[in-house]
C-alpha cells in the first residue's frame, strides 16, 4: 500500500437523463514526499478530482486513503490552493495565514504560532509585505499568500488545483521555480493539476494525463527522469525533455482527436439536430472582391511609433523607436514580457489608442483610427450573449458588405463559422457557448470582415492549453486559406513558433522597443506534433527563450539589439 491511495473512485453528477459521468474507475498509488503531475483537458474533471481527495466532495464509488486510513472529509493533513485566491480581504498577509494556523494548532502557545507564520510567509518570499491586505498585492503575490497558508498548516499532502493558470507567463514561470524550491526543501507529498505539459515535466517527477471526459480516467504514467534543479531554458537542448515532452503531448493530441471525433459523431446522430449546408473551400466572392489591395511589398509600416502616457510625476514613454515593415500575407508573432507594450503596440495599430510619435501606414494609407480594414480578436470575444454565433458575425459583416446581396452576406458568415468548426451550432446562442466556441465565434467574424490586417491580442490566453492547440490548428486553417497579413500578441513562445513567418521580440519597459527579430523557416502548413519532430523546432525555441531570459529582471543591455541581416533590413 502506498502513502496515498485512490481506487475505483467514480463521481456523477444529475440524476436520469442529466446524468452526467465526470470521473470512472480512477486508480492511482502516490508515494510519500512523491510530486505527481495530473494533466488534462478542460472540462475533464480535475477540479472535481481534486476535490475528492480533499474531502470536499464524496466519490459515488471507490475509497481514497491516507496512510491507510479512509478519508471521510476534509482535514488539515491535506492543503489545497485552487487557480482562485479565496483570501480574507480585510485580513493582511499575516492575518490570512495565521487563520489556518489557529483552528490547526490551536493548542500552540501564541510564540509558536507567530513563528510559524513568520516562516511561511518567509519561505514564499512575502516578508516585505507581511502587512499589506489582498487589494495591495499582484496576483502572483496573492497565490503565493496561498501556497503559504496551505504550507502553514504542515499538511501531509499539498494538492495544487491549477495554481498558476490565471497568471502572467513571467510571474508563474517564477512561481514554478518557487514552489519546487519549497518541495526540495519540505519534500512534502504534491499532486499538482495542470493543464500545461512544460509546467509538470519542470515540477514533477511522474506525469498522469486524465483523459476527456464525460467518464474521464486516468491514462499511462510517464516518469519525469531529468535532474533537479530544472532549468527552463537549459532543459530546452536536452534529448531526455525532448523525448519525454513529444510523448505526452503526443498521446494529449491524440486523446483530443478522438474526443473530437466521439463529438461530432454523436452531434451527426443527433435527431433534433439543425443541419447546415457545407460550404466550399474556397472564400466566397464577396471577400475576395472586398479583401483586394493595392501593393504586395511594405503592406504594412510602423515607423518610430512612440507611446508617452501622463502620470502624476510626468510623461512615461513606454514605447519608443518601433519600426517594422511586412508584406502583404506575413504572419507576425509578437512577444515579450507582461508589460512590456505589446499589447499597446497592437491597440495603436487597431485605432484604438492614440499613437503620440510616428505613425502606421496599412496598403499606402496612413490610418488615423479604428476601422473595419483591421479586425481584432482580443482575449475575451465580447459577443452578445442574446444572439446566436451566426448572428453575432453578422452584425459586423452586414455593415461591411453594403452591396452585397443578402444571400452574399449570409454566405460570407456561414462561410467562416463552417471554417471554424461551428457550422452545427451556428444558431445556439452565445450564452450557451463554451469559452472555446466562443473564441471560434471571435475569430470567424474578424475574418469574415475581410480585413487587410488581421490583430490577435493573445487571443487564446484565457484557455486552457488544451483548447489553445486546437484554436490554433484551426486559426492556421483558417488563415492559410485567406493569407491575410496578421501580427498575433503572444506570451507563449510555442504558438509564436508554431503561428509565425517571423518573431519580433520586445525589451521591457520603460521606452521599450524592438529587440530582436528570428525569421521562421519552418514549412507549411504546421502542425504541433510535425514540430516537434523538426530539427530546427528546439533551435528557434532556444533563441526565443534565451532572449526572454536575459530581460527577465528588466535587464536592457547597452549594446544594439541582436537583430539579424534579414531583420535589419525589413526594418530599416
Amino acid at each position: 500500500m502506498s502513502f496515498l491511495d485512490l481506487t475505483g473512485v467514480s463521481k456523477h453528477y444529475g440524476e436520469g437523463d442529466k446524468r452526467t459521468s465526470v470521473l470512472t474507475d480512477i486508480n492511482l498509488s502516490v508515494k510519500e514526499g512523491e510530486f505527481v503531475a495530473i494533466v488534462g483537458f478542460s472540462g475533464s474533471g480535475k477540479t472535481t478530482l481534486i476535490s475528492s481527495i480533499a474531502g470536499l466532495i464524496k466519490p459515488d464509488g471507490g475509497e481514497i486513503t491516507l496512510r491507510g486510513e479512509a478519508l471521510r472529509g476534509p482535514g488539515p493533513d491535506r492543503g489545497v490552493v485552487f487557480q482562485s485566491y479565496s483570501l480574507m480581504p480585510w485580513l493582511s498577509v499575516y492575518g490570512n495565514i495565521r487563520l489556518g494556523i489557529d483552528a490547526v494548532f490551536s493548542s500552540e502557545g501564541e510564540e509558536e504560532r507567530d513563528a510559524r507564520a513568520t516562516k511561511y510567509i518567509s519561505m514564499v518570499g512575502l516578508a516585505h509585505a507581511s502587512d499589506r491586505k489582498p487589494a495591495e498585492l499582484s496576483g502572483g503575490m496573492r497565490q503565493r499568500v496561498a501556497v503559504a497558508r496551505a504550507l502553514a498548516m504542515d499538511p501531509d499532502v499539498l494538492l495544487l488545483d491549477e495554481p498558476l493558470s490565471a497568471l502572467d507567463a513571467l510571474t508563474r514561470a517564477n512561481l514554478q521555480d518557487e514552489i519546487e524550491a519549497i518541495w526540495e526543501a519540505d519534500r512534502k507529498t504534491v499532486i499538482l493539476i495542470t493543464n500545461d505539459v512544460d509546467e509538470a515535466i519542470l515540477l514533477a517527477d511522474r506525469i498522469i494525463p486524465l483523459t476527456p471526459g464525460p467518464s474521464a480516467t486516468l491514462g499511462p504514467s510517464f516518469e519525469v527522469n531529468l535532474p533537479r534543479p530544472r532549468d527552463r531554458t537549459a532543459v530546452n537542448s536536452n534529448p531526455v525533455f525532448k523525448a519525454l515532452r513529444a510523448e505526452v503531448t503526443g498521446y494529449l493530441l491524440e486523446a483530443s482527436k478522438a474526443e473530437r471525433e466521439a463529438r461530432k459523431a454523436a452531434e451527426r446522430a443527433a435527431p433534433d439536430l439543425m443541419p447546415t449546408a457545407r460550404i466550399e473551400k474556397t472564400p466566397p466572392r464577396a471577400y475576395l472582391d472586398a479583401a483586394r489591395t493595392k501593393n504586395e511589398n511594405r503592406f504594412v509600416e510602423l515607423f518610430e511609433l512612440k507611446k508617452i502616457y501622463p502620470t502624476p510625476k510626468g510623461p512615461l514613454t513606454v514605447l519608443e523607436d518601433f519600426n517594422l515593415k511586412m508584406d502583404k500575407g506575413q504572419f507576425v508573432s509578437l512577444i515579450g514580457h507582461s508589460g512590456c507594450g505589446k499589447s499597446t503596440v497592437l491597440s495603436m495599430v487597431a485605432g484604438l489608442n492614440e499613437i503620440s510619435g510616428g505613425g502606421v501606414v496599412l496598403d499606402n494609407h496612413e490610418i488615423s483610427g479604428a476601422g473595419p480594414d483591421r479586425a481584432v480578436v482580443f482575449q475575451a470575444p465580447s459577443l452578445m450573449p442574446w444572439l446566436t454565433a451566426r448572428e453575432n458575425v453578422a452584425l459586423g459583416v452586414d455593415r461591411v458588405y453594403p452591396k452585397a446581396s443578402p444571400a452574399e452576406r449570409r454566405e460570407v458568415v456561414e462561410y467562416y463559422l463552417e471554417r471554424v468548426g461551428l457550422g452545427d451550432s451556428m444558431h445556439k446562442q452565445a450564452a450557451e457557448l463554451s469559452n472555446g466556441m466562443k473564441q471560434r465565434v471571435g475569430i470567424a467574424r474578424a475574418f469574415a470582415l475581410s480585413p487587410k490586417l488581421l490583430l490577435l491580442d493573445e487571443p487564446f490566453g484565457m484557455l486552457d492549453s488544451l483548447t489553445r492547440w486546437e484554436l490554433q490548428e484551426v486559426l492556421m486553417d483558417v488563415w492559410k486559406r485567406t493569407q491575410v497579413t496578421a501580427i498575433c500578441v503572444t506570451h507563449d513562445v510555442d504558438e509564436a513558433i508554431l503561428l509565425g513567418d517571423r518573431i519580433v521580440m520586445m525589451t521591457n519597459g520603460p521606452h521599450a522597443t524592438i529587440g530582436k527579430i528570428v525569421d521562421i523557416d519552418l514549412p507549411r502548413p504546421r502542425t504541433r506534433a510535425a514540430l516537434l519532430e523538426h530539427p530546427d523546432y528546439y533551435r528557434y525555441r532556444e533563441e526565443v527563450l534565451t532572449f526572454l531570459e536575459e530581460y527577465e529582471h528588466g535587464a536592457k543591455p547597452a549594446k544594439k539589439p541582436d537583430i539579424n541581416p534579414a531583420a535589419e533590413a525589413a526594418i530599416a
